[in-house]
């Protein structure tokens, strides 16, 4: 075996290659944005096109206000959404997915669509035990 072979990642070398089983990966955060349950959500809804805040609210009920914008927010500083402030009054902001957002919606709607389609086969393992 050559030294190469045998010689442990360094720490930033397993920063750049990510490690999401690793406690400080940064992936994690990202992760936990998109798949939380606000995330995904989010997400699916802005794979219909742009919409502004008070629509998204309206289409995710029992969002608060708050933790619909700490969404946005995680989400925005990932690279995901796209954030559009129109200087009147009353404020008008209106959000969508970057190319990079897109990508990642495609992924978690795959994941809705498939616990949709079975849904009743986890609900009856619910009742099952």
């Amino acid at each position: 075996m050559s030294e190469i072979e045998t010689r442990p990642q360094s720490l930033t070398e397993q920063m750049r290659d990510g490690n999401l089983f690793a406690e400080q990966c940064p992936s994690r955060d990202v992760l936990k944005h998109v798949t939380s349950r606000w995330g995904v959500l989010i997400l699916v809804a802005l794979q219909g096109g742009t919409h502004r805040f008070s629509d998204l609210r309206r289409k995710m009920g029992g969002v608060s206000e708050k933790m619909l914008a700490q969404t946005l927010q995680w989400l925005e500083a990932d690279g995901f959404v796209n954030r559009k402030s129109y200087p009147v009054v009353p404020p008008h902001v209106e959000y969508s997915l970057t190319p990079l957002g897109c990508e990642v919606a495609e992924k978690v709607a795959g994941l809705a669509d498939w616990i949709e389609g079975n849904l009743p086969r986890v609900l009856a393992s619910r009742a099952e035990r």
